[in-house]
Parts: structure tokens; sequence; C-alpha cells
């Protein structure tokens, strides 16, 4: 064994070993549920849910009930009534890597479990700022990078939801028009489990010089957190698979921020996809995601096929 991987904080399990971790948690999900859940050029299947939801969804079920004991007990102790908060799940990993279907499984499995508990998704795209006020920040060609999204307001919406508020309202984002929705909202009514995904969720805070490190980050509200990861060569490959997919369907939209690409070659599509990438996703990916890796309680590999074979969980 290399001297270095004996002092990895992570646990490491290859697909078979983590598989076998499921016991005898019941398979929730049909064939309809995996068409409807996966996106647009991912690979998913009842065998994949079988072999690494849920052995997840049972951990997390493990997580989140001994969390709630926990709740109660120091109730107990500090002689207090605290209200029910949610356990939160934070789901990070660069662009295309496959974070939105991840967290729509997982949304459905956790909601299917016996208690039933009430699940929320919420993604940090609707934190972004508009479009017009990146432009005038001079950082629209940063769209995604942390100094994009407005940090404070997501972590006062946190900081309600942990703190027992009953609903709370969050922004819409549109993959269409590629801005926030002007005057609509996500309401968020006291769920028992809330899953926030986005690119930066574990991304620390930023402290400038001479200013007391005591800011609070994204990830401080996290009660679980996963990191889904592959090589880069494989997630650009799936970026332009999905650019080349988008400019068939949705770039058509009359209404899309992307609609000049509608239509063109493919031989087109991947030049585009290439610029965008090499000049804004990957940068961002080495910059700013891929450093937050190891901050994350679980760590997924997916191989070249979409399909995880690789699964690190942090020790205890």
């Amino acid at each position: 064994m290399d001297q270095r991987e004996s002092f990895t904080p992570y646990i490491s399990h290859n697909r078979n070993e983590w598989a076998a971790l499921r016991s005898s948690t019941p398979m929730t999900m049909t064939e309809k549920d995996v068409q409807e859940l996966k996106g647009l050029n991912e690979v998913l299947s009842l065998e994949e849910v079988e072999d690494i939801y849920l052995p997840l969804s049972r951990l997390l079920y493990l997580h989140a009930r001994s969390t709630r004991e926990l709740y109660e007990m120091r109730n107990e102790f500090l002689k207090t009534k605290v209200g029910k908060v949610p356990f939160v799940i934070g789901i990070a990993g660069s662009v295309a890597v496959g974070k939105s279907t991840f967290a729509r499984v997982l949304k459905t499995l956790i909601s299917r479990w016996p208690d039933n508990p009430k699940v929320e998704l919420l993604t940090t795209d609707g934190f972004l700022y508009p479009n017009r006020e990146l432009e005038e920040r001079g950082i629209m060609d940063k769209k995604g990078f942390p100094e994009s999204y407005n940090i404070a307001k997501l972590l006062h919406v946190l900081s309600e939801l942990k703190s027992g508020v009953g609903e709370v309202s969050v922004p819409v984002y549109s993959h269409i028009t590629y801005d926030i929705v002007p005057d609509e909202n996500q309401r968020i009514m006291s769920p028992d489990i809330l899953i926030v995904e986005g690119i930066n969720v574990l991304q620390p805070p930023k402290v400038s010089e001479g200013k007391r490190m005591d800011q609070l980050s994204v990830s401080d509200f996290f009660d679980f957190s996963i990191y889904v990861d592959a090589d880069d060569n494989n997630i650009f490959e799936w970026y332009v698979q999905r650019f080349k997919i988008l400019k068939e369907t949705a770039f058509r939209h009359e209404d899309s921020y992307f609609k000049k690409f509608a239509g063109i070659s493919d031989l087109e599509a991947f030049e585009v996809a290439k610029g965008i990438w090499d000049r804004i996703n990957k940068v961002n990916l080495y910059e700013n995601i891929l450093p937050t890796r190891s901050r994350a309680d679980l760590i997924l590999y997916k191989g070249n096929n979409h399909l995880v074979n690789r699964i690190m969980m942090r020790k205890i």
C-alpha cells in the first residue's frame, strides 16, 4: 500500500463493495421513474439505482435519523423546545457531470423512505445575479464562478430554514433565457429533508486581508455533503454531447439565450462548446470547484459511461 494512501481521510469502495451495502433497502423506483428523471445525455438504469443510489439512500437515512435523535436529546439537555429543522444534503460537482439527475433521483428515493419525509430540492442557479447585473459588474464571462452568485442571499435562506422558519421563497432560474425569471419564486415549506445542489456549494468563504475569519459558508448548513466527480476529459465530452442535443431542442425556443446556435452543424457545435468549456467551465472547475472536493463527506467517481465505479466515504 502506498504510504500516502494510508493517510487518506476516505474509505474507498469499488462498485460491487458499495452495492453490497444496500442490505435490505427496498427498490421503490420503476423503469418509468428512471426515464422521467434522467438527464439529456446521461446513462441511468434501475441497475445503477440498485447498486449506487440505494446504498446511499440507506446511509443518508441512518444519518438523518441519528441527527433527529441528537436534536431531541439536545432539547432535553438544554430544556428547550427547538422545532423541526431540515436535514440538509449538499451536492457539488462540475457543470455537465450529472448533478441535477443525481439530485432528482436522490429526492425521489428519499421521499419514499418508510416515514415519507417531505423533501425539497434547492438549486443554486436561482442565486446567480441577473444577467444585467453581471454585465454591469463586467463578469458575464465568469457566470458560474463564485463571484457571480448572491451568496449572502443564499446564506440567509439556509439560515432561516435551519432556524425553523416555516416558509421561504427563493428566486427561479430559467435555462431557456439563461437568466433569473422576474417576479417568480419557488416556495420551500417546512421540509424534513432539503437537497442543495450547485457547482460551488462546498466553496469556503473568501476572507479579505485584514478581516476576521468568522464568515459563514454554504456548507456550514450541510448535515451531509456529496461531490460528483469524473475525469475532466469525460466531463468535457458530456458537455459537448449535451450542447449538440440542446442546439436541436431548447436552443430553438424563441426566448432562448442561445438561439443563435440553434441548428448549427455538429462540427460548429463542437467548436462553440469547446470554446465555452476552455474559456469558462474548465477554468472554473480547476480554480474553484475541484479544490472543494476534499470537503465532501462522500465522493462518487463516474467512469466514461456515466456510471459510478468508485465511492470514497469520509472516515467517521
